[in-house]
């Protein structure tokens, strides 16, 4: 077992998470090894990765991955000082920058080059609104309008309070095995085309250009090449947004569109369900929810759902490939997985 975990010695006060999974799922009487894997925001889609790895590995044949957050014992302001522990605590926490402030900085920079409007920066999260009101399991269940976005209480200029992805509660699992034997325990498997990883720079000023995660891109080539497909071969996409400005670079830099193309694909209802590349089916971490350890595997088992075609209200029709992306921090960790129907 691998469990995608950040932070649940300072939300919860409990460490050794992988030993207390195992414990309460009742593996631990069978002594099955389990394993924390923590990668901020990227936690559970690295758990994730190294359960395919195991299994591919042939290391074990049947792995449970899942991923865990609980985040609401602790005040907003404590949760929020945690999150900010995924920046650099040295050069930037410490200096007064928040995890929303070096986001609106990157946005700043992205509308100060053209890339993007205020107003298509915020239709993302009118988009991942209208997609979590098709999910039951969505944190926010209501569509919104871009006018409440834009008026809603400032975070950090320009992002406001609907730019930002909620403070969460969650948990999510998959079972991994051989694909082999994967009809022995379900009538629908979905095979695990290809994944990558890539890391950068912890400070976001250490970067040439703010304006594109190289993590993604590099973690994304890996995964294309292994998978053997392009962004033209992939009909579904989740995607970190944790804030508005991430899924318009995730877009980019994943080669789905152009520099400076991403905004105005989501303004014009590209990216929703029934447009060229649905984003964020599920809500995204936006409505959806973002409990930190579990939102990556929350996105596989997102893929999951849509390639089998059970999404009912939300379905992609005729999909049958899916990406994930998930970062770790301001783009340090960044963790691909590409699926697809057996």
């Amino acid at each position: 077992m691998y469990i995608g975990n950040m932070s649940s010695g300072r939300f919860i006060d409990q460490h050794h998470i992988g030993a207390l999974i195992a414990d309460y799922s009742g593996m631990a009487s069978h002594n099955v090894p389990s394993t924390r894997i923590e990668a901020a925001g990227a936690s559970g889609s690295l758990a994730f990765r190294q359960g395919v790895m195991a299994v591919a590995s042939g290391m074990h044949d049947v792995v449970v991955v899942g991923g865990a957050e609980k985040m609401t014992d602790v005040s907003d302001d404590a949760s929020n000082f945690i999150l900010n522990s995924a920046a650099d605590q040295q050069w930037e926490s410490m200096m007064g920058a928040t995890f929303a402030s070096l986001h609106a900085m990157i946005a700043q920079r992205y509308m100060h080059e053209g890339y993007a409007t205020r107003e298509q920066i915020a239709q993302v999260a009118v988009k991942s609104h209208l997609h979590g009101a098709l999910n039951p399991k969505a944190q926010f269940q209501k569509p919104i309008k871009l006018e409440t976005v834009l008026r809603s209480p400032t975070v950090a200029e320009p992002l406001t309070m609907f730019d930002c992805s909620p403070i969460s509660d969650g948990a999510a699992a998959v079972v991994l095995c051989p694909l082999e034997t994967a009809h022995e325990y379900t009538d629908k498997p979905v095979k695990v085309l290809g994944t990558g990883q890539a890391s950068d720079t912890l400070a976001l000023y250490q970067r040439p250009d703010i304006c594109s995660f190289e993590a993604t891109k590099v973690a994304s080539r890996m995964a294309y090449d292994i998978a053997g497909v392009g962004p033209d071969g992939i009909d579904l996409v989740e995607i970190h947004d944790d804030y508005t400005i991430s899924e318009l670079l995730a877009l980019e830099d994943m080669g789905f569109f152009p520099r400076g193309e991403a905004g105005k694909a989501v303004e014009s209802g590209e990216t929703e369900i029934g447009g060229r590349l649905p984003v964020n089916t599920s809500g995204g971490l936006k409505a959806r929810g973002n409990p930190i350890g579990a939102t990556g595997v929350a996105q596989i088992v997102e893929l999951v759902t849509q390639l089998r075609g059970d999404a009912d209200k939300r379905q992609v029709k005729g999909a049958s490939t899916g990406m994930a992306q998930s970062i770790g921090g301001t783009g340090s960790t960044a963790v691909i997985t590409i699926m697809g129907v057996v």
